[in-house]
Parts: C-alpha cells; sequence; structure tokens
C-alpha cells in the first residue's frame, strides 16, 4: 500500500543519494502565496514511499540561513502534498558527549532569530498553534531505532538553539547557550519547524554535529586551516551517516505518514479570530495549510 508523500530538507548531496534511488522522478517548480521555494522539488517513489527532495539553500549552496525563504519551502511541500516532514543540517555541538560527527535527533528549540518571517498568517487572523512538543515523537521514534540498528553516533533528544547568522556565535554566547540547557546551535530549524506547525505536518530535525562551537578551547598547536578541515570532515562524517540513515528509513517498512497524530491537528483550535473577520479570497490561498 501506498503511503503519504514525504518531504526531506536538506543539502545538494542528500538531494543527489536518495534521488539515485528513485523511481518516476519528476521535478517540480512551484508557485505560492510567499514566492518560490529555494530550489525545485524533485518528486517520486522508493518503496511504498512517495518522496519530495527540497535543496534549503537552494543549487550551489547560494542563500544563506537569513535568506532561505522558509515559508515558500514549506507552504510548497503542503501544496505538493507532504504530510510528514524530515529535515536535516548542520550544528554546533554544546556538549561534551556530542561528538563531531554524531548525530541528534533534536526535540526541543530556543528561538533567537529575529529578522524571519515565522508565521504564514501575518494580516489573516489570530491564530496561535500549540509548540510545547516542536517535534514528532513518532517521527523521531522511528529515525532513532533505525540509527542504532545501523550502528550510527545517534541522541534521541537535544535542544536546538536557532541563532539569527550569518556569523557564528561569540564565546560569550556560546557560554550563555550552555548555560541555558542548549545541546546543539544552528542557524536554519527556525522558523522551519513553526512552518511546518502551523501546516500541521509531522516534523522532524536530524541535527549534524560538525563541531564544538566555540564554547570549548581549540587545541593550541592547530591552525585555522587544520580545524576547519577537522570540521568538513566531520560534517562530511555525519552527512554520510544522514544519507544512510534517511535512505533505509525511506526504503524500509516504516509508516511515515501519521494521520492521526497531535501534529497533523495543530490548526484545531488555533485560529481565535471570529469567522465574518476572516478574508474569504485570503482563507482560499491559504486552503492547503487547513487539510
Amino acid at each position: 500500500m501506498e503511503d503519504g508523500l514525504v518531504g526531506i530538507i536538506g543539502g545538494t548531496g542528500l538531494e543527489d543519494a536518495l534521488a539515485d534511488h528513485l523511481s518516476d522522478v519528476k521535478t517540480v517548480e512551484i508557485d505560492t502565496p510567499f514566492g518560490k521555494p529555494s530550489s525545485p522539488i524533485t518528486t517520486g517513489k522508493i518503496n511504498h514511499n512517495r518522496l519530495a527532495l527540497l535543496n534549503r539553500h537552494g543549487p550551489g549552496h547560494r542563500l544563506s540561513p537569513c535568506e532561505v525563504p522558509y515559508r515558500a519551502n514549506i507552504f510548497a511541500m503542503k501544496k505538493l502534498g507532504a504530510r510528514a516532514l524530515i529535515s536535516s543540517g548542520a550544528v554546533g555541538s554544546l556538549r561534551q558527549e556530542i561528538k563531531p560527527g554524531d548525530i541528534v535527533l533534536a526535540d526541543q528549540f530556543i528561538d533567537k532569530t529575529h529578522k524571519r518571517q515565522n508565521s504564514f498568517f501575518e494580516g489573516f487572523a489570530a491564530v496561535h498553534c500549540e509548540f510545547a512538543r516542536p517535534t514528532c515523537g513518532r517521527l523521531r521514534t522511528i529515525l532513532h531505532k533505525t540509527a542504532r540498528d545501523l550502528g550510527l553516533g545517534v541522541h534521541m533528544a537535544g535542544t536546538y538553539v536557532c541563532m539569527e547568522g550569518p556569523q557564528f556565535s561569540t564565546r560569550a554566547e556560546s557560554l550563555m547557550h550552555r548555560a541555558w540547557g542548549g545541546d546543539l546551535i544552528g542557524m536554519t530549524a527556525l522558523p522551519e519547524a513553526k512552518l511546518a506547525r502551523e501546516a500541521q505536518m509531522c516534523y522532524t530535525l536530524v541535527a549534524l554535529a560538525s563541531d564544538y562551537d566555540c564554547w570549548r578551547e581549540h587545541e593550541a598547536d592547530k591552525d585555522k586551516q587544520t580545524l576547519l578541515k577537522e570540521i568538513i570532515a566531520n560534517l562530511h562524517h555525519a552527512t554520510d551517516n544522514c544519507l544512510k540513515l534517511l535512505s533505509t528509513v525511506v526504503q524500509g517498512d516504516s509508516q511515515l505518514v501519521f494521520d492521526d497524530c497531535h501534529c497533523r491537528k495543530s490548526l484545531e483550535l488555533a485560529v481565535w479570530t471570529q469567522p465574518p473577520q476572516i478574508d474569504a479570497s485570503r482563507k482560499q490561498e491559504l486552503s492547503v495549510l487547513f487539510q
């Protein structure tokens, strides 16, 4: 039996690796009320799963984290029919036990972004989605079990601090993030996770640790070029593990789309504006979010 559409957001390597296994491959250009997404979307099938693959930073990694059209990306996925969304991205580790090269299935976020548009509903209505559990526990459980079966270094949970960027943290900020209880530092998970919740999609993040951020002093005998090579090698290792994990999950028998999940009902009690005050044409324009 064919399951619902699963969206996957990552980098070029992720898209290319999974595309090699797809059948019925198509490249889709989509317009949204929020402009075009970062890149065309590749669709196809693996086993019983239908997939939609999106390169977050665009061809050639030309978009910085604060320039990514997050609303267009998530809306385009929902418009295509995606009901579950698996995202991946590089992070710095704020904890000694999260080693460079590890995978972390983040379950909580702290939002430090301040320039990004983080809702579909500005100018439409007062919409307040519950966000206490920002990632889908079911998807995280499937990914964690698969990663363990593959022998990968994986952590079931972690708090991701999302900063605006594009500059990295100062050391004082990095130490503050640790004091807050942050486990990871990155630039792309928000508003992505918030928009996925407004779109009533199950969302999970596969975070790829590339280094220890700047809270931990570097070894004195290593120059910047050596450190950069180590970071890139760690990221390649984590990315390879992520590719192995996602490829195994989407080719397996696990159900990845859940119509009865709480993520899929996030708008049921979220719209506080009285119906007569909502513009009918705008509601029709955003109707895919309510499906």
